[in-house]
């Protein structure tokens, strides 16, 4: 069990939430706020997607993200960034009888240098790789990342002294992942997020999760979330497999049930299970020296 355990807050992602809570967060100032108020709650790390200002939906603009990292760096709040680099690699099929030409709506394909423009000139602290392709939701939508677009990413990521954020959706995503480490393209310790729930991934169950625990790299620092409801079951779940600690508005919107949640409600209901448990939250010094992190 892992006794001193650090929150991250996933404060938006890309997908449909906000037609279904309006308390996700769209504007760069919206997302900035908000990572605010779950550093201020507990969270240690705060992962962030932009948006669309005006639709709300994916966007990837490196503009977008200035603004939101610049808020969150002015402010007097002490938090570690994470900074996506998972969007570019959307693609929609043409439909099952006709795949090809894929259908633009929706499709973002975009090299390996310009995915990472905004972690090149902003410099956060970690930022993501998402570690494989799978089929993700329903759809003809596939989240593309192939083996050569991930050494690519991974050498420039470690060449801006940035730490990846492992993103591992499924068995053979470890696998790669523990490559990626020997073939001496991410530095140690690595840091893993094991992502449980997302269809059509791992599910989020403690075997799937025990499997995933059992074959991480030995040296490696990991976290562990769920989507929807499990998300509150995982902050217990995850210390005791070992791990880390992800809630936040992009994974789930709900604080308990009927109630729409805010990120600085979902981090203070993850407090309050961790110092039940008996596990102390860690400060963002103090994951700084756990991840050694190269700082801004």
């Amino acid at each position: 069990m892992n006794t001193e355990v650090f929150i991250t807050c996933a404060v938006t992602g890309v997908g449909a939430t906000t037609e279904r809570s309006e308390l996700v967060p769209v504007t760069p100032a919206q997302i900035a706020e908000s990572a605010l108020e779950a550093a201020r709650a507990g969270a240690a790390i705060v992962h962030v997607h932009v948006r669309n200002p005006e639709t709300g939906g994916p966007a990837r603009d490196p503009a977008l993200y200035r603004e939101v990292v610049e808020r969150i760096r002015s402010s007097d709040v002490d938090v570690v960034l994470n900074l996506t680099a998972g969007m570019g690699g959307d693609l929609v099929l043409g439909g099952v009888e006709s795949p090809l030409p894929p259908n633009p709506e929706g499709t973002d394909m975009a090299g390996a240098t310009e995915r990472l423009e905004h972690v090149a000139e902003l410099r956060p602290e970690i930022c993501t790789l998402d570690c494989g392709t799978m089929n993700f939701a329903e759809g003809d939508y596939v989240m593309t990342n192939t083996p050569s677009m991930l050494r690519e990413m991974a050498r420039q990521i470690r060449e801006l002294g940035v730490r990846p954020e492992i993103e591992i959706f499924d068995t053979g995503n470890l696998v790669f992942a523990k490559q990626l480490i020997a073939e001496g393209l991410v530095d140690e310790p690595a840091m893993l997020q094991l992502c449980m729930g997302i269809p059509y991934g791992a599910p989020a169950d403690p075997g799937t999760l025990l499997a995933l625990v059992n074959q991480l790299p030995p040296t490696c620092v990991f976290s562990a979330f769920a989507i929807g409801r499990m998300q509150l079951p995982f902050v217990a779940l995850a210390p005791i497999a070992g791990g880390n600690v992800r809630v936040g508005l992009e994974d789930n919107i709900w604080v308990e049930r009927g109630v729409k949640a805010t990120n600085g409600a979902l981090v203070e209901r993850a407090v309050a299970i961790l110092e039940a448990m008996n596990v102390r939250v860690l400060e963002p010094a103090e994951v700084r020296e756990k991840l050694q992190l190269a700082t801004s």
